[in-house]
């Protein structure tokens, strides 16, 4: 039987470390759960949030509604043949104990999203993405409960509709369905190893420069993180807080008269990628600190609390920054992060 919890502290649910109340709060270890939940009045009469590991979030107000935690685990082998292996993995299992459990067992495909945070049902919600390779690219289905119908309901990659850090449960069915598992088709053998990445292929290099293996590639990958990224154990963060902006070929070139370093990588229809971290490094925010709040000194893609911020702070120092790339570079920078108020 399921427990609803009231007024529920979501400190230690999310990354950023930000204390917000939840006015309800459950776990749910098993789809009947789930369904046992749907069927309270508790649900119906109140805004819910389906939240995994807490990773992408910001909590900017206490939440008046039920926090949804999907605590669903299990890996199981469904099905394989010469070259490949297709996993069922829960959607409450931890997406970097997946990596090291696909690691372990000589299974390719996601070793260059070593250390990702977050589970793996919110995975295919952000269509993660590090090191020249995206989670849509191992995908075979993603299968749930519809929380309209409250019927199973399974997508098929071309379903979910992936983009660049993007799907279709961020947009026709953002918390319309809950997410149980995640189906991957995995490499066994004839690894296609994703090397594309300076910074990857430089620290294998210097590892070992004449063999490459799945351990390798995600220890480099575990390496590179660890240097570059703030652990959110020890200081508040959600990773990446920014999306790559993408640009006309025009605007970049212009652009590049003003700021020849200007890095910028060809993207989808013909766009140009540019790193929001240079842009925002370029407008002087890298290491600036702000109260509570401030920009990491390594990495100034992401934003940091350095104490018992509030989220409506870092919300405010995410805008400052938007204001400031806006104005110097006439790109405005979409969030990563789901802002959640109350």
């Amino acid at each position: 039987m399921i427990q609803i919890q009231e007024n529920k502290n979501l400190l230690p649910y999310n990354t950023f470390g930000i204390a917000a109340q939840a006015r309800y709060f459950c776990t749910i270890t098993t789809e009947a759960d789930l369904l046992e939940l749907l069927a309270t009045e508790v649900y119906a009469n109140h805004r819910y949030l389906i939240l995994g590991g807490g990773s992408n979030v910001l909590f900017v107000q206490d939440f008046d509604g039920l926090v949804i935690k999907n605590e669903l685990k299990g890996i199981r082998e469904v099905d394989q043949d010469d070259h490949t292996i297709t996993l069922q993995v829960m959607g409450g299992e931890i997406w970097h104990d997946l990596v090291l459990y696909c690691v372990h067992h000589q299974y390719g495909g996601i070793e260059n999203l070593s250390l990702i945070p977050g589970t793996v049902g919110a995975a295919p919600i952000q269509n993660i993405g590090a090191y020249g390779v995206e989670i849509k690219e191992v995908i075979n289905q993603v299968a749930g409960i519809d929380l309209l119908t409250r019927l199973p309901r399974t997508f098929t990659n071309q379903q979910c509709e992936f983009g660049y850090r993007d799907s279709t449960f961020k947009h026709a069915w953002k918390e319309k369905f809950f997410i149980s598992s995640v189906t991957l088709t995995l490499t066994r053998n004839q690894h296609h190893f994703n090397l594309r990445y300076g910074a990857l292929s430089e620290t294998l290099h210097a590892v070992q420069p004449h063999e490459v293996s799945l351990q390798m590639i995600s220890d480099a990958v575990i390496r590179i993180r660890q240097s570059k990224l703030p652990d959110p154990a020890v200081i508040g963060n959600a990773g990446s807080f920014f999306k790559n902006p993408t640009i006309a070929p025009d605007h970049f070139e212009e652009l590049k008269k003003q700021y020849p370093n200007i890095p910028g990588y060809q993207s989808e229809n013909q766009q140009i990628k540019v790193p929001a971290g240079w842009l925002i490094e370029q407008c002087g925010w890298k290491g600036k600190r702000m109260g509570a709040v401030g920009v990491h000194h390594q990495q100034a893609l992401v934003i940091v609390n350095h104490g018992a911020a509030h989220g409506q702070e870092i919300l405010d120092l995410a805008h400052r920054i938007t204001s400031s790339v806006q104005q110097q570079f006439q790109i405005a920078l979409i969030p990563e992060v789901n802002i959640i108020s109350g």
